[in-house]
Parts: structure tokens; sequence; C-alpha cells
């Protein structure tokens, strides 16, 4: 079976949240948020290794507070980020092992992915395909020019707002950010430089509570999903 890795890009400074610790490090119900991140990937059967990027400032933290407090025996090693999320993911691709088939990228402040999206994910990146998890947009999205009016009003049927995890062969994804190396080019997200390649990028269902937490508003979302997912599981028991 393909030995199937997840890089974890946590090395930002979070500085929209406004608060005095890095944002993947604050408190989301009982546990750092970065700590929930990783455990949704320890218990994933699918999941073989996890490799949390990170600030060298953050390492010593990490790996006392969440890696070894929490148990997450699938961290091997841990990869200093670079000066941009995609420096970051970079570092992380040059220390897969060589049998790493597939490599699936989740920001480590989106603590809400579910087992669902991460096993169809890597089921599609297994058949060689490649995928990003995003949900379909609800509101009118308008194109809008410097001086504040409206260009165009796009056709929201057609438009997705993009998620993680993103998950490839690991062939492809690098294939990518060689590519976008060499002509200093830069993405928003990691599909973004396959399709640049001419790769093909299918879009999976992921879900609305799968949110990227970076504004005090975020958080306050967070602590609100998080208890409703408690309170289920209590439920259910």
């Amino acid at each position: 079976m393909s030995k199937v890795t997840v890089l974890i890009p946590a090395a930002g400074m979070g500085k929209r949240m406004g608060k005095a610790v890095v944002k993947q490090f604050l408190p989301l119900g009982d546990k750092p948020m970065l700590a929930h991140t990783l455990l949704a990937f320890q218990r994933a059967s699918e999941i073989d290794e996890i490799i949390p990027i990170l600030s060298q400032e953050d390492m010593e933290n990490c790996l006392a507070q969440i890696i070894e407090r929490y148990h997450i025996t699938k961290v091997k090693t841990l990869v200093v980020g670079g000066k941009e999320r995609q420096d970051s993911v970079a570092n992380g691709l040059h220390k897969l092992e060589k049998d790493a088939s597939v490599v699936l990228i989740h920001d480590g402040v989106r603590p809400f992915v579910t087992p669902e999206m991460i096993r169809e994910s890597v089921d599609h990146a297994r058949k060689g395909e490649c995928v990003t998890v995003g949900v379909p947009i609800k509101d009118t999205i308008k194109e809008v020019n410097d001086q504040g009016m409206v260009r165009h009003t796009l056709e929201r049927s057609k438009l997705w707002a993009i998620q993680t995890p993103q998950a490839f062969p690991v062939k492809t994804l690098k294939q990518a950010y060689e590519e976008a190396s060499q002509k200093r080019m830069y993405g928003t997200d990691d599909a973004t430089l396959v399709e640049r390649t001419g790769g093909k990028v299918r879009v999976i269902m992921g879900s609305y509570e799968n949110i990227k937490i970076t504004t005090p508003e975020d958080l306050v979302l967070a602590e609100e999903i998080l208890k409703r997912r408690y309170d289920a599981d209590r439920d259910r028991l």
C-alpha cells in the first residue's frame, strides 16, 4: 500500500488575530488549536505520517505541549517553515520519504477537518488524481475595480470556496513546485500550482464548518462549532 504523508503548514505569525500568542497555539476548547488539527490526522487510518511545518521559535513548544502531550505518534520529524506558505510547503516536500506516494497539504489552523474529507481525498490521490475539498459559494460575488466600481457579477453556480486538505500524487506536486520555483511564481494554494502546469484538479465537497481560523471572529465561531460537536458526541453515548 502506498505511503500517505500529510504536511501541516503552521509557521504563520497570525497578525490578523491580534494576539500575543501565535494563532495555531491559541486555546480552542481544552487544547491548543494545532492539537485538534494534528489529532484529526493521527486518528485517520489512511495517514501514515504527519509533518508539521513550524517557525524555528515554535519547535520546542510544539514538541512538548502538543506532540508529546497528546501522543501524536505519526509525527517523526518537524520542519522549519519559509518566508511564505509556499516556501514552507516546499521545505516539507524535501523531507518526504522516498516511499511516499501520496501527499496531503492541510492548514494548521483548520481544525475541523473530518475523517470523510481525509478518506475521500486520499482515495482520489491514490488513483492518480489531484483533489481539493471546497464548498459552493453562498454569496453573490462581484469583481470590483480600483475605484470600487463593479466590473462583473460572477456566476455563483460555478464558484466554490476552496479549503484544505488538498491531496496529490507526490511526483505531480513536486513537479509543480519545481516549475513554480524556476519561474518564481506563487499561488494562494497548492492546487493553483498544479493547474499552472496543465494538471487537472478535482473539487470534492468539504464542509462549511471546515473554517480557517485567522481572525478573532473566526475563533468565536470555532468555539461554537467545537461545543456543538462535543454535545453531539455526548448525545450519541
